[in-house]
């Protein structure tokens, strides 16, 4: 039988610490020590408006990630997801079609997909990641054979862009759509009733089933959603660019997972949580602003991204053990 001696209880005291505060801690590190570095560029009003407008990409495919995980599953299609999302909206701009279209077609694509992955999953039992990735191979082979492999700039119209461009007053109109979604998903998930069964299938599937949740439709809603914001993130990267590839949306699946993690390590310790997902992409976009402010090499920064995720991995798992 263990005994909690004193000395047992201020190291529980230090783990639990970690696990708190640890990531919120290490945020306002990487803010410090970027302000110092680079005063002048990094610690501006001006900047903090622009860092608002890179990461809403981010937050945006990370929100659909969050439900996935909400569930305790994987949807590593995201990033083949958003490439096609956005060469079918640059496409569709290109030809004429009408602006609202060119998001919405994409979007009900994004929907479909994410609604037949969770249904493989559910009704096959096959686990997701193996069945999303051998997805996100057959999404990317599409944007590929749609647009030739090439990428797609030519009679894009403005208006097109005027999305992922323009401003209001000084607030980037990208940087309010995250802002809206994120308050959005965060009430659905925390104020209704949606949101606390997909907790419950994700707490105790078995025990959600017993208790009549219809555990299917619940993990096919989570996958359609993610699919649909994993689209509309790379609609609205193709509108902010004016150009779209074929594999513009990959580099966003491991940021976004990274993104889930980090916020599994604060507000909700241990729970994927939509303001904890909020947190996390700012942190990585911090970290992918301060450095390229710094001239850091993007493979420099692929390595302290993938570092900050293993870190995280840590923290949370050494403030489980301690509880």
């Amino acid at each position: 039988m263990e005994v909690n001696t004193p000395t047992n209880k201020k190291t529980l005291d230090h783990k639990n610490f970690i696990s708190s505060y640890g990531t919120i801690l290490a945020g306002l590190g990487i803010i410090i020590i970027f302000s110092i570095l680079s005063p002048s560029s990094f610690a501006t009003f001006d900047n903090f408006i622009n860092i608002t407008r890179q990461i809403s990409f981010l937050v945006i495919i990370a929100l659909g990630a969050t439900l996935v995980m909400a569930v305790k599953e994987f949807d590593l299609s995201i990033g083949a997801m958003a490439s096609l999302g956005g060469v079918l909206s640059a496409l569709l701009a290109a030809t004429g079609v009408p602006i609202f279209l060119c998001l919405l077609i994409p979007v009900i694509v994004g929907f479909v997909i994410g609604f037949l992955n969770g249904a493989i999953i559910t009704k096959f039992k096959v686990l997701s990641f193996v069945t999303t990735l051998a997805m996100g191979t057959v999404i990317g082979g599409v944007s590929f054979w749609i647009t030739g492999g090439a990428t797609v700039f030519e009679n894009i119209p403005d208006g097109f862009k005027l999305l992922g461009q323009s401003t209001i007053t000084f607030i980037p109109v990208l940087s309010l759509i995250m802002f809206v979604l994120v308050l959005c998903f965060w009430y659905i998930m925390s104020q209704t009733s949606l949101g606390r069964r997909l907790y419950a299938i994700g707490g105790n599937e078995k025990a959600s089933e017993v208790s009549g949740v219809n555990i299917a439709r619940y993990k096919n809603l989570a996958f359609a959603i993610c699919g649909l914001l994993a689209a509309l993130t790379g609609a609205l990267l193709a509108s902010r660019l004016g150009s779209a590839h074929p594999t513009g949306g990959e580099g966003y699946l491991l940021n976004a997972y990274a993104a889930v993690f980090l916020g599994m390590t604060v507000i909700r310790s241990g729970v994927p949580n939509i303001l904890g997902t909020l947190f996390g992409a700012t942190i990585i976009g911090v970290l992918a602003n301060g450095l390229t402010i710094l001239e850091v090499q993007s493979y420099i920064q692929n390595i302290i991204t993938g570092a900050i995720i293993i870190i995280a991995l840590i923290s949370q798992k050494v403030g489980s053990v301690s509880k």
